[in-house]
């Protein structure tokens, strides 16, 4: 199977709309949009809180370990949804494989337990 230039027409043409529509929209809100700047709306602050200090303060470890261990879990927990919806089609082979992969959830839950993984302080 050859392909033509002529084939690729309709993947340029979406992205060029998909471009236009951005570089549009950005270009007109910027034009009728309202250009009042002030001292007080040109701060930062995060989630309404002004910020108090130098932003270059280092972070504990254990902040991105249960950030790193809540994606893992969360991930995981994601694999009980197609399993969910195909219960009666896998049978009892893949209830087995499903108490096996629970297990291996638990045991990993209960060593970072026992580590004091998510324990804060």
């Amino acid at each position: 199977m050859q392909s033509t230039q002529i084939d690729y027409f309709p993947i340029i043409m979406q992205l060029l709309l998909a471009v236009g529509f951005v570089a549009g929209t950005i270009a007109i809100s910027g034009l009728l949009g309202p250009k009042r700047n002030s001292a007080n709306k040109d701060k930062n602050f995060e989630c309404g809180i002004e910020s108090v200090g130098n932003a270059r303060i280092p972070f504990s470890v254990k902040y991105f370990l249960v950030a790193i261990l809540f994606v893992l879990f969360d991930v995981e927990v994601i694999f009980l949804y197609p399993w969910a919806v195909n219960f009666k089609e896998l049978g009892m082979d893949g209830m087995i494989k499903m108490v096996i992969f629970m297990a291996l959830l638990l045991i990993g839950f209960f060593y970072i337990i026992k580590k004091k993984a998510l324990e804060w302080e």
